[in-house]
């Protein structure tokens, strides 16, 4: 298989998502990292974004709330190269109207190598890494190649 070496750079593109009843909780973790969520590009969901620049002052660029298409949003941004990291504080308990979205941003996630925390736990490991601060190599499927050599064999 034919494989692609991407680099996620020191200043990393992190995407913060929460749902309705994680918000709050998100918004405390954004706020106990802010010095270093200071040294990157944040992004997210539209009512999280508002609501974690409105309680901490970081620069959250929004984009829709993700029943109205945020997630997909977000795993569009990763195909691009403009989001390498995931925070989404997920409420595995509460049944979501926009499941097939969350799932599909996941899987896109784990297709292109992204690191994802689902929980303030695995938030924690991941933001204290040593390489939060540093350039990170990882490869994928060569895509392109990928689709071509599909395109062959039909």
């Amino acid at each position: 298989m034919d494989l692609l070496t991407l680099t996620i750079g020191k200043q990393k593109n992190i995407a913060l998502i929460a749902h309705d009843s994680k918000k709050h909780e998100l918004i405390e973790w954004c706020n106990t990292n802010k010095e270093i969520l200071k040294c990157h590009f944040l992004c997210g969901t539209g009512t999280t974004a508002r609501m974690i620049t409105d309680a901490t002052g970081l620069p959250v660029k929004g984009y829709n709330s993700g029943p109205l298409g945020g997630d997909q949003q977000i795993g569009a941004k990763i195909v691009e190269g403009r989001v390498d990291f995931v925070i989404f504080f997920s409420d595995p308990l509460t049944a979501q109207p926009h499941d097939p979205d969350v799932k599909a941003l996941l899987r896109i996630a784990q297709v292109y190598d992204i690191p994802i925390a689902n929980n303030k736990a695995t938030a924690d490991f991941l933001i204290t890494s040593p390489l939060m601060e540093q350039e990170y190599e990882h490869s994928v499927i060569n895509f392109r190649q990928n689709i071509k050599e599909r395109a062959k064999t039909l």
